[in-house]
């Protein structure tokens, strides 16, 4: 048995949910002693979030590929500030605010082409390989994004 949340004991391998998860709309899961996670987020399956809350704010500092070049950039909503970017890639997320994008401008400074785009060398694409690791940028914001509710308590 594995253990993908503190306290939740996994009993299967990950299959498909009853229905879509209502926090981020993922189909597969696992089930749990508690019932049904979603594999993306983590969301116990039937839980909604409290309508009467405000969505929790997430910052993450974005990757975009645009040809040969990477912008960094930050946002507290990721797609609707993608949507509006001409970009060929989301390369990575990571969370972070203003501060954490002015250390990743700041680290690649020799690379910066203007503003926030920056030529995609090597050492640029190989720390934002890490980054990402194996997990889609999406389904890693997901999961923040289920981290936070869960914090509300």
């Amino acid at each position: 048995m594995t253990s993908a949340t503190p306290g939740r004991v996994m009993r299967e391998a990950p299959g498909a949910m009853p229905g879509p998860c209502l926090l981020c709309g993922g189909t597969r899961g696992t089930r749990a002693d508690d019932g049904w996670r979603c594999a993306v987020c983590l969301w116990r399956y039937g839980d909604a979030p409290d309508a009467d809350l405000p969505p929790p704010r997430v910052d993450v500092v974005y990757y975009l590929r645009f040809d040969a070049r990477v912008k960094i950039g930050t946002s507290a909503r990721p797609r609707q500030r993608l949507a509006a970017i001409r970009h060929d890639e989301l390369l990575a997320f990571e969370p972070g605010d203003r501060a954490r994008e002015r250390e990743r401008h700041i680290r690649f400074a020799a690379l910066r082409e203007g503003g926030e785009w920056f030529r995609a060398d090597r050492d640029l694409l190989s720390f934002v390989a890490d980054l990402r690791g194996d997990t889609d940028p999406w389904h890693a914001y997901a999961r923040w994004i289920g981290d936070a509710y869960r914090a509300r308590g």
